[in-house]
């Protein structure tokens, strides 16, 4: 029987550690999620990467300076084109800020997608743990009873083997997000 155990324990031991796994799960449920992205999702991400970036900071900084700088009359070569209060300035800001504000939306609602589909993952990953968890603690008071150990007097162990209402915790969640 010993030997039956360290065989177990080896191969539990030459497997992927859990962690690892997980990680790889998740690397690849990303991946998934990546690979059925449209077109004009990817066109989305790509211009909220350059739109999000210090550069493209620094870009518009630069340019509203120099438009300002242009428009005050500050270079005497360089006709006044957009007179304070530089309505052209405030028109092209503004599209700017419509575009920009859209595109983080866009971005925002897929990200929630994403979200909630992970949490839908940990959902169930949670409920199969919980079941694996009561059944591991079942077949430990068995243990126990067989070693002449009374479980039965123990209230919190009695909580423990008690499945867990996934259905009834599912009704009161519902119950909440409507009455609020």
């Amino acid at each position: 029987m010993q030997q039956n155990l360290n065989h177990q324990n080896n191969n539990l031991n030459n497997g992927v550690d859990k962690p690892s796994r997980s990680r790889q799960i998740v690397r690849s449920f990303e991946a998934k999620l990546s690979g059925r992205k449209t077109r004009a999702e990817r066109i989305t991400d790509y211009l909220t990467r350059i739109f999000g970036s210090m550069n493209f900071f620094l870009f518009n900084l630069s340019w509203f300076s120099v438009w300002l700088i242009w428009n005050f009359g500050l270079v005497p070569f360089l006709p006044v084109f957009d007179p304070y209060p530089f309505v052209l300035l405030i028109t092209i800001v503004s599209l700017e800020a419509i575009c920009l504000s859209v595109l983080v939306l866009i971005t925002q609602n897929r990200a929630a997608k994403v979200d909630r589909l992970r949490s839908e993952v940990d959902l169930q990953i949670n409920m199969i743990a919980e079941q694996e968890i009561t059944k591991a603690i079942s077949l430990l008071g068995i243990l126990l009873e067989k070693h002449g150990i009374n479980i039965q007097e123990d209230p919190e162990i009695q909580k423990m083997l008690k499945r867990v209402d996934l259905w009834g915790i599912e009704k009161k969640l519902e119950k909440q997000l409507l009455d609020e």
